[in-house]
Formats: structure tokens, sequence, C-alpha cells
């Protein structure tokens, strides 16, 4: 039914608008599952995602303008530079776990932020990276919202397919390990810090394939795209859909985004908002939506069994009554 409704989605949206709006879920959506495969499954809360966006859509954005690459050239160099960086931050952030792990990330996003907000020779500071075009795979124009969005939910279908046959291998399983009795883990043989650097640089490259897409879409970089407050939209996504699942991102994603654009034109601090929808998640749905919605199931599964079961208690009653003591 979901898939039915994305693919069908063009046509009823109601305008480009809304298309586009679309579009920038499907984007958000692969940053989010990018980042779950650390909070979700591995266990670690970053607060530097957005540096991997950065860091792809600047290395794309600058070889294309300065060097007159082609967009294929550049994906490749782009994803290639951002997960190598990935790589060798993840020796220095997996030396630490739980709150020095997010600091360690912290740091290291706001250190990507200030450089392109100071490096302007080469980020174009404040005033980003612009004028580029979008690409046209095949002869596709992606200059057509419609054709964009089709694009958006066929990279977003190809991340979900590939991270869903990674967390259900048994790699997944050993990262879950990991996460949940670390020291147990190692004891059995599993080599912890490994699997989390492995985990932690397919993090990486999982967000250097979202930041292509999300500077295909603005045709724009800047630095507010690596900030924090983008790094901590991504955190929420994951935590108000569901860590640890492959759909609940995708709904986290979708509520985030919805909220940013269609709130903020009816509510001036639209971010407090989101701050308080954040609080209601930690406070009442500590499992986010997908959470949430395994424990409604449940709770309604035990109030037809026992509706069930009452009529065989009432029919008993009367037969217990008659029996002579």
């Amino acid at each position: 039914m979901a898939l039915l409704v994305a693919l069908t989605l063009p046509l009823w949206a109601g305008g480009i608008y809304y298309v586009n709006l679309a579009s920038q879920v499907l984007i958000a959506a692969i940053f989010a599952l990018s980042l779950n495969l650390l909070v979700g499954y591995a266990g670690l809360v970053s607060l530097g995602q957005a540096a991997w966006l950065g860091l792809s859509a600047y290395v794309s954005a600058w070889v294309m303008l300065n060097l007159g690459w082609g967009h294929g050239a550049a994906a490749v160099t782009a994803i290639a530079a951002t997960t190598a960086i990935a790589g060798l931050f993840g020796v220095v952030a997996l030396r630490a776990s739980g709150i020095s792990f997010l600091m360690i990330t912290l740091a290291f996003g706001q250190i990507v932020w200030g450089v392109a907000y100071r490096w302007a020779d080469i980020t174009g500071g404040d005033n980003g990276l612009s004028g580029l075009a979008r690409p046209s795979p095949f002869g596709l124009d992606l200059g057509n919202p419609t054709s964009f969005y089709y694009f958006s939910l066929a990279a977003l279908a190809l991340v979900w397919a590939g991270i869903a046959a990674w967390v259900h291998s048994p790699f997944g399983a050993s990262i879950r390990a990991t996460r949940d009795q670390p020291r147990r883990a190692s004891a059995l043989g599993f080599n912890v810090w490994l699997i989390r650097w492995i985990t932690f640089t397919m993090s990486g490259f999982l967000g250097a394939v979202g930041g292509l897409m999300y500077v295909y879409y603005h045709q724009f970089i800047s630095p507010h795209s690596v900030s924090l407050a983008n790094s901590a939209e991504m955190l929420l996504m994951v935590i108000a859909g569901g860590p640890g699942s492959l759909v609940g991102p995708v709904l986290g994603a979708g509520m985030v985004v919805l909220l940013k654009n269609l709130a903020s034109v009816y509510v001036d601090r639209w971010t407090m908002l989101l701050g308080f929808v954040y609080l209601f998640i930690v406070l009442f749905v500590p499992g986010g939506i997908i959470g949430g919605l395994g424990r409604l199931e449940q709770r309604l599964r035990r109030s037809r069994r026992a509706r069930s079961q009452d009529p065989v208690e009432a029919t008993a009653a009367p037969e217990s009554a008659g029996v002579p003591q």
C-alpha cells in the first residue's frame, strides 16, 4: 500500500510544491537511515551526521564548478572522499563510547562547519557554492520535479534495500550484539571495535549518497547544511520514527520535514515546536512511532483476547453454581 502511494503521489499530490516537498522527505529519509545504522543498530549516538552531507556536497560541487568534471566523475569522487574521511575519523571517534562518542562527533561536525564557513576561497564562505545543474541520467531530465521525485524514490529504495539486506545478515546480527552486550560479544571472539568501525564508515558512505541527492535537489550548498541544527534534525528523525527499525526513520523524516515546511508557515518559532515534539516522544513514546504502534497493537490484541474469553467464563459460571458442595 505504501509503495502504491509513493508511486502515484505526483498524480494526486496537488501541485509541484507538494511533489518537491515529497522529494525533500525522500532525501531526508536517506540521511535518517544512514544515521540509524549508528543510533539504532550499533547504539552509537552521533551529532555530526550532517558533516557527511557537507563533505560530499562540497566536493561534488567544487570539482564540477572549478575543474569542469561531469556528474558521474564528481559523484564517485565525492562519495569516495567522504567515505575515506569517515573511515579515518572513525579510528579516532571509536576510541570512546556513550557521551564521549557523542561529543567527539559533535566536535567533528563543528570543525567541518567552521571550515565551510571560513575557507571562503574553496567553499564560498557564507555565500556557498551555487550555479550547479542537475544530472541527466539516461537522458532523464531531472529539472522536472516529477522526474526528480522518482529519481529520489529510486535512490531511497536502493539505500533501504541495501540496509535491509545488511542488517538482516550475520554481520548485522554482530552489530546488534556489540550494541546489546559488547563485553560478551568480545568474549565470544567478535572484534567489537572493527564491527563498529565498519558500521561507522558505512554510515558515512550512505550520508555521502544523501549529500549528493541534497546538492542535486537544491543545486546549492552552504555552511548551514552542515550546521549542528541539521545534525540534530537528523537525530530527531531517527528517534521520532523509531531507532533500530527500517520503517521508523522514514516515518520520522516525513514528520520532521512536514513540520519544518508546513508548520513554519503558521508558527514563527517552529523550531520550538520541534523541541516540544521531541520532548513528547521521549516522555510518552520512547520507542518512537514504530514502538508506539507496536505497543498499541499488543494492547488491542490483549483486549480482543480478553473479550473472546468473557463468553466462556459467563457460560461456565451458571454450571458451576449448580454443582452440590
